[in-house]
């Protein structure tokens, strides 16, 4: 019976969002809502603009922040193994090479936006 009380709460409350998160944004629709945006630019100019450097950095470096986060998740699992120095020196590794790697980038002003 609470089985049956939980999955009927969790459905109504399920269904009940998700009719707010349809029918809300619709209330207030304006020309600026509903143009699409793409990375800063204005879609309705010409598509032939240069490409800014700066944000193809930001996003190369926001990715090889995630891919860290991505190796360094399974750790608490990986420390079960026999193999523990090996895996805390790896873990490590990986940490100083992303701290190197970022200070460099941080000395070369690949993360300013002025000029």
């Amino acid at each position: 019976m609470n089985l049956m009380i939980t999955l009927l709460t969790n459905f109504m409350l399920a269904t009940l969002l998700m009719t707010i998160a349809f029918w809300l944004p619709q209330l207030n629709a304006y020309s600026e809502k509903t143009s699409p945006y793409e990375c800063g630019f204005d879609p309705m100019m010409s598509a032939r603009l240069p490409f800014s450097m700066k944000f193809f950095l930001v996003a190369i470096t926001f990715l090889l922040f995630d891919l860290e986060i991505a190796l360094l998740l399974p750790l608490p699992w990986a420390s079960q193994t026999n193999n523990l120095n090996t895996m805390l020196i790896m873990a490590l590794l990986l940490i100083f090479l992303l701290a190197v790697s970022l200070a460099y980038e941080w000395t070369q002003k690949g993360l300013e936006w002025t000029e």
